[in-house]
């Protein structure tokens, strides 16, 4: 199979994920349960393979050293803290406003957030300049998503909240990705990162969870019997994992992004149309919303592409 077509099956992934975690979510009323059963099963999967995967037991050895020597500073190592918060987020407002409105925003979040990320150098490399085209980029994906639910636009409406609360687990994934990135760098294993990712945000989330039902603001649900696909949401993850340390290499970021983002996008949108969650619907506008989220992402990757090149031959 050719690798932009795995690339585009990827983003797909991301698109199933986020309708499993919502649906699990749904049938347990109760969010974060739904977020930690997913990553805790996400967790397990990955520690398996930990087991007899050298690289990600060297990795671990790199980051002990990089660690130990002051290379990266020990906080940086909770990104996975901010992966839970964002699939906590995301099982409580798929449910409301379904993947495809879901994707758009958090979309959205992530290309605005890359902005800030970038200019502080928090990706590492230090401080870039940020282009007004990357800055258009951003505002178009932003107004984006005012377009898809431009139908359901009501001061009233709790599904606003939800779509204020989809850019802010995007813009949460904007930050994890550049502390990975830096983990990365050290560790010099994306599974090893990963593995490090899955153990923060499966501990974060058995202590948000803990801390809910103490307060009383949530009650711990029995998992539902079925049906069986709203538990593949920690599977699907590690399945992505694989496919973009695997892909990446070979198309690099850039076209990746592209396809991956395409395939997340149009796959969001197929999934609302043949399996929707209950009371969403799919309009002109949040079509319209998807086409001008794909060309901010486009324009942005483009931009962003051009700027950093040069950056190398200094």
């Amino acid at each position: 199979m050719r690798l932009d077509l795995l690339a585009a099956l990827s983003g797909l992934m991301i698109a199933l994920q986020a309708r499993a975690n919502g649906e699990l979510s749904h049938r347990l009323n109760n969010g974060v349960e739904a977020a930690l059963v997913s990553f805790g099963s996400g967790l397990l999967i990955i520690a398996v393979i930990s087991l007899f995967h050298k690289g990600i037991q060297e990795g671990i050895t790199n980051l002990r050293v990089a660690v130990k020597a002051k290379q990266i500073p020990r906080w940086r190592l909770f990104a996975g803290a901010l992966g839970g918060t964002f699939v906590a987020f995301q099982t409580q407002v798929v449910p409301i406003i379904g993947v495809a409105i879901y994707s758009v925003a958090s979309i959205a979040g992530q290309t605005a957030m890359s902005l800030y990320v970038d200019r502080i150098g928090l990706t590492g490399g230090g401080k870039k300049l940020i282009s007004r085209r990357r800055i258009a980029a951003a505002a178009l994906t932003v107004l984006a998503v005012l377009v898809s639910v431009w139908d359901r636009i009501d001061a009233k409406d709790l599904s606003m909240w939800a779509v204020f609360f989809g850019v802010l687990a995007g813009a949460i994934v904007g930050v994890q990705r550049a502390l990975n990135g830096q983990i990365n760098e050290h560790s010099k294993q994306s599974f090893t990162t990963s593995l490090l990712n899955f153990i923060m945000g499966t501990g974060f989330l058995v202590i948000l969870l803990v801390i809910a039902v103490i307060a009383n603001w949530s009650e711990l649900a029995p998992l539902p019997a079925g049906p069986w696909w709203i538990y593949t949401g920690g599977v699907i993850g590690v399945i992505y994992i694989a496919f973009t340390s695997t892909i990446v290499q070979h198309l690099g970021v850039l076209t990746f992004t592209l396809f991956s983002v395409g395939g997340q996008l149009v796959g969001s949108l197929l999934i609302d149309l043949i399996s929707p969650t209950n009371g969403v619907n799919v309009s002109a506008y949040l079509v319209t919303g998807i086409v001008m989220t794909y060309f901010g992402v486009i324009a942005g990757g483009v931009s962003n592409s051009r700027i950093r090149k040069p950056s190398k031959a200094q």
